[in-house]
């Protein structure tokens, strides 16, 4: 089955945008090591990160199934 780019690049968001959720879970700091500190120390942007990061691999994700389902309906 051959899908189509579009495929592709939902699903590489919807990893990559995980990926880096699950990093900011664990190392909290990373976004202080290029030197800028939104929240000066107190973790709320960080909170913020990992929310957003989650929702666009949720979104990215479902909309990347609804391409493949599309795809496979269409091969039919």
């Amino acid at each position: 089955m051959r899908v189509r780019k579009r495929f592709w690049v939902e699903a590489g968001f919807a990893m990559a945008s995980g990926l880096l959720a699950v990093l900011t879970l664990f190392w909290r700091e990373w976004i202080e090591v290029t030197g800028w500190d939104p929240d000066n120390g107190d973790g709320s942007a960080e909170w913020s990160i990992v929310l957003v990061l989650a929702a666009v691999s949720v979104v990215s994700a479902l909309v990347a199934r609804i391409e493949w389902r599309q795809h496979a309906v269409a091969e039919r």
